[in-house]
Order: structure tokens, then sequence, then C-alpha cells
């Protein structure tokens, strides 16, 4: 097993400093990840989140098929450092490395990670390029592939085939949910759609944010869905990424109807906020969680940005 820190403050907006307010949000630090290797495998691309709160881990995925094992260092209800603890490949179930145009992991969830007993973690992973969700050991191996409701086995009802499951998370009633990145073709362009792997489906609108997508999805205890959307057209255009909650049982007509959604905060490149191509989500504790950026690999003009974040004012709605 290796091990490494490699990260720095980064400073996420020119009007807002560690412990400020912004939205629903309190800042609780923001961590620049500077790319440590670790069993050989370098730490970048980071596209998914999940905290194993029995293992003290959170996980995270790459785009590239990799797997790491983080420790996060926080003091005071301040991310101050990360620590690398482990890198995997992922894996098919006989232990050989996934393919190039099967290894686009994106979203990250996490069974058994809250019971109480160590050792019994597995990861849900979500994938691009061939949509599947997929069950995983914590050193990277898979131990199943879960069907998809129907809508979501036909690759041609995607915008195409990098726009599939960036999200995935595994809701207290409703089980393993999932969102394609853009909205399928013969669905509503105006509206997302999450899906449960039995087939229900809930919609609400679509950040009204140019090109906004669905890059992440976490369910809160309170039942309620935290998703995250990212909206960008060009690199001569603001960057916008928003977080919103979303109650998925205030359905009234799954067909027809929309679900209250609140924004948490929507931070806009235009107006400060130094953000990057963020793309994972997790809660953590209570009402914090963790946020990071996927930086293409492209070192030049992107960073890997591990981000910390307390929610201040938690809806009034209830279930």
């Amino acid at each position: 097993m290796g091990c490494a820190f490699a990260a720095e403050p980064f400073n996420l907006g020119d009007k807002h400093a560690v412990g400020d307010s912004f939205m629903q949000l309190r800042l609780r630090g923001a961590l620049q990840i500077n790319h440590p290797v670790v069993n050989g495998i370098e730490t970048a691309s980071l596209s998914g989140l999940a905290w194993d709160e029995d293992e003290q881990i959170l996980y995270a995925i790459s785009d590239t098929g990799n797997l790491f094992h983080l420790r996060p260092i926080i003091q005071d209800h301040v991310l101050k450092d990360v620590e690398v603890l482990n890198a995997y490949a992922l894996t098919d179930s006989q232990g050989k490395k996934l393919p190039k145009n099967g290894n686009d992991s994106e979203g990250l969830s996490l069974l058994n990670g809250d019971n109480g007993i160590k050792g019994d973690s597995e990861l849900i992973i979500s994938f691009e390029r061939k949509p599947k969700i997929t069950r995983v050991r914590p050193d990277g191996v898979q131990l199943d592939e879960y069907t998809l409701p129907e809508p979501l086995q036909n690759s041609k009802l995607y915008v195409n085939n990098n726009k599939m499951l960036e999200s995935v998370t595994l809701h207290p009633e409703f089980g393993i949910l999932t969102a394609p990145e853009y909205p399928l073709k013969n669905l509503p362009q105006d509206k997302i759609t999450v899906f449960s792997l039995d087939g229900q489906q809930w919609q609400f609108p679509r950040h009204t944010a140019p090109n906004s997508a669905v890059v992440a999805m976490e369910a809160l205890a309170d039942g309620s869905l935290l998703v995250m959307e990212r909206a960008y057209v060009s690199p001569i255009l603001p960057l916008i990424i928003s977080l919103r909650q979303v109650w998925l049982k205030h359905c009234v007509d799954c067909d027809e109807g929309e679900n209250p959604v609140q924004d948490i905060a929507i931070f806009n490149s235009a107006q400060g906020w130094h953000i990057d191509n963020f793309e994972g989500l997790s809660h953590h504790q209570g009402q914090f969680l963790f946020m990071v950026s996927d930086d293409n690999n492209n070192r030049i003009l992107q960073k890997t940005l591990l981000n910390y974040f307390e929610i201040i004012a938690p809806s009034t709605i209830k279930e």
C-alpha cells in the first residue's frame, strides 16, 4: 500500500473565504490535488466520490478506470489536506483490467458504508461509452453488473456515447438511482429524468443555464436528492455549476408533473468563482459534503479541486 500527500489550499472565490456562507452553503475549505502517483497510478481525472463512514475513507474514481482511497484531513470542520492511501485499476470479475472502451467510470455510490461493520463495503459505479452500472469491491474488482431499466439500455437514445450515465446514487427508499447526463432523445429536453433500476421515473426542470447537464447525484437521509449540474458551452463563456435539492416523493404525476426543486448554490465563473469541471459529489457527515473536479488530464488549463461544504439552510419541505 502506498500513500501520498500532494495538495495545497485553493481559493474558490474572489469574494468569499473559508467560513463564509453563499446561498445555502458555507465554505469549509478547498484543495488543489497535485496529481500524486500511488501504486503507479496518477491521481487525476476524478469524476465520482463516495464516503465510507465505517472505513473513514473517501473513495474516488477517474474516468480512466481507476479507483482511489482518500483520507481527508478535517480540523474544526475545515478541509485542511487529503492523503491518497491507495489506488487500483478497475477490473472485470477475473481481475483483467477494463479495456479503454469500457473503463469510462463516472458516477460512484456505496453499499454497506454506514452499517457499523468494517470490511463489507461495496461500490456502485456508473459508466459512459457503454451505459452500465456495476457493483465493485474496494480493490476495484467487479462483482456484478446491474440490469438497467429498458430506456437506458438503448445506446441510440443518448445524445452520444460520451453523454450517458454520469451519475448514480443509493436512495434509502427507491434503491439505486441514475440519470443520463443529457435528456434521452425521446424525453422532454427541458427536464431531467431520474430512473430507478426497477423502472420508476421522476422528472423535474433542468437548470436554465445553457447546456446544463447532470454530472452527479447524492441521496440525502431526508429522502431528498442533491443534484449537481454543469453548464459549459465554450472556454469564452461562463462555466456554471449548480447544486439543487429535489424531493422525488412530491411528484404529482410522473408523466406530467414536476417535483419541487430548490437551488442550494449556483457557482458562476463570471462572478469571481474559480470553479472547474466539477463532476463528483458525496455526502460526508451531517450537513457536510464533498465535491471534486475532473481535470481531463489537462494540467495546463484545468485543476483537480476537492471542496468541502456545509448545507446551512435545509429546506422546510417535508416528505
